[in-house]
C-alpha cells in the first residue's frame, strides 16, 4: 500500500456521467446504491410480513405454532448467511419463479408499466433474479423481525392481558386491539436498528451477481485497478445513507418515547 498511486481521477465519473438527452444521471455507483435501497426496502417490507406471522406464532398458546415459529427461528439465526443465500436463491430462482411466470408477464408488459417495475425494483430484465434475492433476504431478517415482535409482544404487563380477558375479547381482538399497539413503540428502536443491519447485510448478495452497490464497486475496482478509492468511495455511500437512516429514526424513537 506505501507504493499505491492514488488516482481519483476517475471516481467521479462512476458517481454521476453525462448524458447529451438527459444531462446529468446517475452511473454505477449511485445505480447500485439505488438497488440496495429497493432491496432493503422491499426487504424489510417483506420480512416484517415473514416476521409478523412468526412472532405471533411464536407467543401462541398453542403448541404446533410456538414449535413452528421456534424452528424458522433456530434455522434461520444459526445458518451461515452464506449458505442461505446460496441454497436459497438458487432454488427459488430454479423452482419457484418459473412457477410465477415472470418472463413470459415481462414480454406482454407496457412500456409504462416496465417503467414502473424499472422504479421500484430495478432493470426489469433483472426482475427474476432480484425477487430470488429479495424473498432469501426476507426469509433471513424475518427470524430477527419475529424475535423483536415476540419480545415487544411478551414485554407487555399480564395485567393489560388479564384487562383484555376481562373484557370478554377473545385472543386476536386482544392482539390487535390491546397489546399490539402497546408492543408496537417498544418494539420501533430495535425495528430501526434491524433495518440498518438489513442495509449493511444486504451486500451479501453480490455474491449471486445482484447488481447492488457492492457488485457494482467490486466491478468497477477490478475493471479500473482503482480498488482503495473505489471501496472508500463505496463504504462512504453506505456510512452516508446508514448515518441519514440513523438521524431520522433516532426522531422518531423520541416521538414514540412518550406512548413506552
Amino acid at each position: 500500500m506505501l507504493n499505491y498511486r492514488w488516482n481519483w481521477a476517475p471516481i467521479p465519473n462512476y458517481l454521476l456521467r453525462w448524458d447529451a438527452e438527459r444531462g446529468w444521471v446517475a452511473n454505477l455507483l449511485l445505480q447500485g446504491l439505488a438497488n440496495t435501497l429497493r432491496l432493503s426496502v422491499w426487504g424489510m417490507v417483506l420480512a416484517s410480513v415473514f416476521g409478523g406471522l412468526v412472532g405471533v406464532a411464536r407467543t401462541s398458546t398453542l403448541l404446533l405454532p410456538r414449535l413452528l415459529g421456534g424452528l424458522y427461528v433456530e434455522v434461520m439465526r444459526n445458518t451461515p448467511p452464506l449458505v442461505l443465500i446460496f441454497v436459497g436463491y438458487f432454488f427459488v430462482s430454479s423452482q419457484i419463479m418459473p412457477l410465477l411466470g415472470i418472463d413470459g408477464f415481462l414480454r406482454g408488459a407496457s412500456p409504462g408499466l416496465l417503467g414502473a417495475i424499472g422504479w421500484a425494483f430495478g432493470e426489469p430484465r433483472l426482475l427474476k433474479n432480484f425477487l430470488s434475492a429479495l424473498v432469501v433476504v426476507a426469509l433471513f431478517e424475518g427470524a430477527y423481525i419475529a424475535e423483536i415482535l415476540r419480545a415487544g409482544i411478551q414485554a407487555i404487563e399480564r395485567g393489560q392481558w388479564d384487562a383484555a380477558a376481562a373484557l370478554g375479547l377473545r385472543r386476536w381482538a386482544m392482539l390487535r386491539r390491546v397489546i399490539l399497539p402497546q408492543a408496537v413503540a417498544r418494539m420501533v428502536p430495535p425495528f430501526c436498528g434491524q433495518f440498518i443491519s438489513l442495509i449493511k447485510d444486504s451486500s451479501i448478495v453480490s455474491l449471486i451477481s445482484i447488481q447492488d452497490l457492492t457488485f457494482m464497486a467490486n466491478d468497477i475496482a477490478v475493471s479500473t485497478g482503482r480498488v482503495f478509492e473505489t471501496w472508500i468511495t463505496a463504504s462512504g455511500l453506505y456510512l452516508a445513507l446508514c448515518l441519514g437512516l440513523s438521524i431520522v429514526f433516532r426522531r422518531v424513537e423520541r416521538r414514540c418515547a412518550p406512548a413506552r
